[in-house]
C-alpha cells in the first residue's frame, strides 16, 4: 500500500482496498451517486461489495439525522466478502450526514464535506452548537472542506437552469471528484446521464457538466496532492456484470421458468424491500412472464397459487408483514401439493418495524407460521449474486416435490451488489417438467397417487380430458383425493407430507466445512447474509494464527443430511444471527448440541471486526484458558 509514482504533478498511491461512503439528505441523490461509482468500479475490474442505507420515509425532514441516506462501497484488488466495517472516506453533503456517520470513521479517515449548509440553523437542527469544522473536533481526520454546491452552480452557469435545479447536480460534482481521486473511469456515467435525462437535455447537460467539473477540480486544486489507484482483482475468465440481490433474484426466477419450460406468473403486492423483483419481472413478457400487481397480499398469493394449478410456475414476493397475510394460502398450497415459490425479502420487525433495514428474523415464521402441520422447504441465499442460484434451487424443489418453497433473502442482500459471472444457459440445471396426461388408477385419475422416490403427486393441467379432480383446503383421502375426515387417513397424510419434505435432503449437497488446518476446535455456522461477515472474520482469525472452521447453510428445511455429524465434530459451535437466536433454537432442538449463539438486531449487517472478537474469545474459551461468554454478550 506504499508504492508511489508521479502523474501530472500529483502523486499516485496504490492501495489494495478502499471503503467509501456517500452520505446526504434522502433527496441529495446519494443512492444514485453510489450506484454510479459502483458501476464505474465494476467496469474497472475490481471486486466490490455495497451497502445502501436509506430512511423509511419517502421524503424525510431535510437536514435531520433521521433523513440521512448513505451508500457504502468497498472495492479491492482481491476477493472481498463484505461492504467493509468502517469507511476510509466519507463524503458528507450536510451537517446531518457528517454527524450521523462520524462515529463509524476510524482515526485518519478522509472526510470530504460540502460546507454550503453549515449554517447556524442547520447546525442547531442536528445538535451542533458550534461547527465541527471550526472547533477542532475533527483533528483526528483528514478533512477537505469544499463549497461543493457553489462549485456546482459555477460549473452549470449559463445552462438555463434555476438555482435550485442547478444545485441538485452537486452529487455529480462529488462523484466526479471522488472518481478522479480513485482513478475511476466516468465515460459510462456520462452515457447513463444522457440516457436517463434524454427527455430533459438541459438537466442531462447540467449533470454531465457537474461530473466533469468535479473531475477537473481534482486535477487542478492544491487541496488534493495525492490520487489513489486500486488495481483490478484477478477473476476467472468470463462475462461479468454488477448485480444486486433483487435483480439476481428476478433473473433466477426468470431462468427457472425457462429451464422448466413453464410460463412464469408473479402475483405480488408492492412492499419494501421486495418491490424491485416485481418491477424487474414486469419487463420480461417476451419470456412468458406475467406479472400481476394485486390489490393486497392475499390476492397476490391466491393468484400465484391459481396459476400453479393452471400449469404455470407460481411466484409470490413479499417481506415479513406480507408473508403473515399470505400464511393461510401457503397452508392451502401445502394441502394442494402444488409448486409455489414464496420469496421473503426479510426486514426489521415486528409489524411495520424497520422497512428499509435488514434482519434475519423470519426463519421461525417460515418454518412454523401456519396452522396445522404444514412443513415447507426453506432456501436462503448467502450473497447478492447467490440470489440467482437460490431462486433456481427453490424452483427445482417446488417443481420436483410439488410443494411451496420459501426463499429467505433480506434487505442487505436485496439492495447490496457485487460482481456476478453470467452463467451460460447450458450450465443451468434442467428443470424439465412432466404433466400428467393419462389416467393412473384403472379408469380413474387419482391426484394423490405418489412418485415412490419423491412422494410428489401428479400435476395435471385443468381441462385435460379424463383427469378431472378436486382441489381445496379440506383434508384429502390418500390416493383418490376425495374429501376425508377419517382420523387414520389424516394421520397418514400429515406424516406423508412431512416425509416428502424430509426426503428433499437426499437431493441436496452435504454441508461443506472450510477447516484448513483440519483440527479446529470451534466451528462458526451461519445462514443467509451472514456469510460475508463470518467469512471475513474467519480470515482475520486465521491470519492472527488461530484455528477456526466455517460452514454455511443454504437449506434450512430440511437441513443437510450430515449436519448433525458436522456439529458433533467440534467442541464449540458459534451461530451468529441477525435475530435473537432462531437457527440456534432449531439446532438445539433437533441435534441436542449446546451451540453458542451470538445475536444482533440493529438493522445492519455484522461487522467482521466484532465477529473476529467473538470467535477469538470462543476459541480461547474452548482451549480452557478462560470463560468470556458473558463478557462478549453471547448465550449458550
Amino acid at each position: 500500500m506504499a508504492e508511489e509514482d508521479s502523474r501530472v504533478s500529483k502523486q499516485v498511491q496504490r492501495l489494495d482496498r478502499v471503503v467509501i461512503r456517500f452520505a446526504g439528505d434522502s433527496g441529495d441523490g446519494m443512492q444514485l451517486t453510489g450506484d454510479r461509482f459502483t458501476s464505474e468500479t465494476a467496469s474497472f475490474g475490481n471486486d466490490l461489495s455495497t451497502l445502501p442505507n436509506f430512511p423509511a420515509e419517502i421524503r424525510a425532514p431535510q437536514g435531520t439525522l433521521p433523513g440521512v441516506s448513505s451508500f457504502q462501497v468497498h472495492f479491492a484488488d482481491h476477493d472481498i466478502m463484505t461492504p467493509g466495517d468502517r469507511p476510509d472516506v466519507l463524503v458528507a453533503m450536510n451537517p446531518a450526514a457528517l454527524k450521523a456517520n462520524l462515529p463509524d470513521l476510524p482515526r485518519g479517515a478522509t472526510i470530504i464535506v460540502d460546507t454550503h449548509d453549515f449554517t447556524k440553523r442547520a447546525l442547531a437542527k442536528v445538535g451542533y452548537a458550534v461547527s465541527p469544522l471550526e472547533d477542532g473536533s475533527l483533528e483526528a481526520y483528514h478533512v477537505h472542506s469544499l463549497e461543493l454546491t457553489d462549485l456546482t452552480l459555477q460549473a452549470v452557469e449559463g445552462l438555463g437552469l434555476s438555482r435550485k435545479d442547478a444545485g441538485r447536480a452537486k452529487n455529480m460534482f462529488a462523484l466526479g471528484l471522488v472518481s478522479w481521486l480513485y482513478s475511476r473511469p466516468v465515460e459510462s456515467t456520462v452515457g447513463f446521464l444522457e440516457k436517463k435525462f434524454a427527455t430533459k437535455p438541459d438537466v442531462a447537460q447540467a449533470n454531465v457538466a457537474a461530473l466533469k467539473a468535479g473531475w477537473n477540480y481534482g486535477e487542478t486544486t492544491e487541496d488534493f496532492s495525492v490520487t489513489y489507484e486500486v488495481k483490478p482483482a484477478p477473476m476467472p475468465s468470463g462475462t461479468y456484470r454488477n448485480i444486486s440481490g433483487n435483480l439476481a433474484m428476478a433473473y433466477g426466477l426468470l431462468a427457472a421458468g425457462q429451464r422448466a419450460g413453464l410460463p412464469l406468473f408473479l402475483g405480488a403486492y408492492p412492499i419494501t424491500p421486495a418491490s424491485d423483483v416485481l418491477h424487474e419481472l414486469s419487463k420480461h413478457k417476451r419470456f412468458g412472464v406475467r406479472a400481476f400487481q394485486a390489490e393486497d397480499e392475499i390476492a397476490a398469493i391466491g393468484a400465484a397459487l391459481g396459476a400453479s394449478f393452471g400449469g404455470a410456475l407460481g411466484i409470490t414476493t413479499s417481506s415479513g408483514p406480507g408473508v403473515a397475510l399470505k400464511s393461510e394460502t401457503i397452508g392451502l398450497a401445502v394441502s394442494l401439493e402444488l409448486p409455489l415459490v414464496v420469496v421473503d425479502i426479510q426486514r426489521g420487525g415486528p409489524s411495520t418495524g424497520l422497512p428499509t433495514k435488514t434482519e434475519q428474523s423470519d426463519l421461525l415464521q417460515a418454518m412454523f407460521g401456519r396452522n396445522g402441520e404444514a412443513p415447507v422447504p426453506i432456501v436462503a441465499p448467502r450473497s447478492p449474486s447467490d440470489c440467482f442460484d437460490a431462486a433456481i434451487e427453490a424452483a427445482r424443489i417446488a417443481i420436483t416435490y410439488r410443494t411451496p418453497v420459501f426463499v429467505l433473502s433480506d434487505g442487505y442482500l436485496a439492495n447490496g451488489s457485487e460482481p456476478w459471472q453470467v452463467p451460460t444457459v447450458d450450465a443451468l440445471p434442467d428443470l424439465g417438467t412432466e404433466f400428467a396426461t393419462e389416467k393412473n388408477h384403472g379408469e380413474e385419475f387419482w391426484p394423490y397417487l405418489r412418485d415412490p422416490e419423491t412422494l410428489a403427486r401428479p400435476w395435471a393441467i385443468p381441462g385435460t380430458p379424463g383427469l378431472e379432480h378436486r382441489i381445496g383446503g379440506i383434508e384429502k383421502a390418500d390416493g383418490s383425493g376425495n374429501i376425508s375426515y377419517d382420523p387414520a387417513n389424516h394421520d397418514l397424510m400429515v406424516r406423508t407430507r412431512q416425509a416428502k419434505i424430509d426426503g428433499i435432503a437426499r437431493s441436496i449437497p452435504a454441508l461443506e466445512v472450510d477447516d484448513p488446518s483440519g483440527d479446529a476446535d470451534v466451528l462458526v455456522l451461519g445462514w443467509g447474509s451472514t456469510y460475508g461477515p463470518i467469512g471475513a472474520a474467519a480470515r482475520r482469525v486465521r491470519k492472527a494464527g488461530m484455528k477456526i472452521a466455517q460452514a454455511h447453510l443454504r437449506h434450512l428445511n430440511p437441513f443437510p443430511a450430515n449436519l448433525g455429524e458436522v456439529l458433533r465434530g467440534y467442541q464449540r459451535v458459534v451461530v451468529p444471527e441477525m435475530n435473537l437466536g432462531q437457527l440456534a433454537l432449531l439446532l438445539r432442538a433437533k441435534y441436542l448440541v449446546d451451540v453458542v449463539s451470538y445475536n444482533q438486531v440493529r438493522g445492519l449487517p455484522f461487522r467482521a471486526e466484532e465477529l473476529q472478537e467473538v470467535l477469538t474469545n470462543v476459541i480461547t474459551q474452548a482451549a480452557g484458558t478462560t470463560d468470556t461468554a458473558d463478557e462478549i454478550g453471547i448465550t449458550r
